[in-house]
C-alpha cells in the first residue's frame, strides 16, 4: 500500500490508496465493510491504534526506567546528600568568604 496527499492551498485533502496486491486491499475492504466504515476510515482508525499501542509502551518502559532511577538515587542516598553538619559548616564557609570579599 502506498499514500500520498496531493493538495491546493485551501483546499481539502482525500487519502490516496493505492495497493499493490489485490487480496490485502480486498482483505482491507472486506473489514472496512464489516466495521461499517469507509476503507480510509478503516485504514486510519488501524493507523491510530498501532500508533496509540506504540505509545503506551513507550510510556511504561519510560516509567519502568524513572523508577528504576529513584530506586537508585534512594540506595546511594547517603552518598548524595550532605548531613545537617556538613550543610551548616558549608555555609558558615560561604558566609566567611563572603565577608572577606566585601571587606
Amino acid at each position: 500500500m502506498s499514500t500520498s496527499r496531493e493538495s491546493e492551498p485551501g483546499k481539502p485533502t482525500a487519502l490516496s490508496l493505492r495497493f499493490s496486491d489485490p487480496r490485502k486491499r480486498a482483505a482491507i475492504a472486506a473489514a472496512a465493510r464489516a466495521a461499517g466504515v469507509s476503507m480510509q476510515d478503516y485504514i486510519l482508525s488501524a493507523a491510530y491504534e498501532r500508533a496509540t499501542a506504540v505509545e503506551a509502551k513507550f510510556l511504561a518502559a519510560f516509567d519502568a526506567a524513572v523508577a528504576r532511577t529513584s530506586e537508585a538515587f534512594a540506595a546511594e542516598a547517603g552518598g548524595f546528600d550532605p548531613s545537617a553538619e556538613q550543610r551548616a559548616a558549608e555555609r558558615q564557609a560561604e558566609d566567611r568568604a563572603g565577608r572577606n570579599h566585601a571587606a
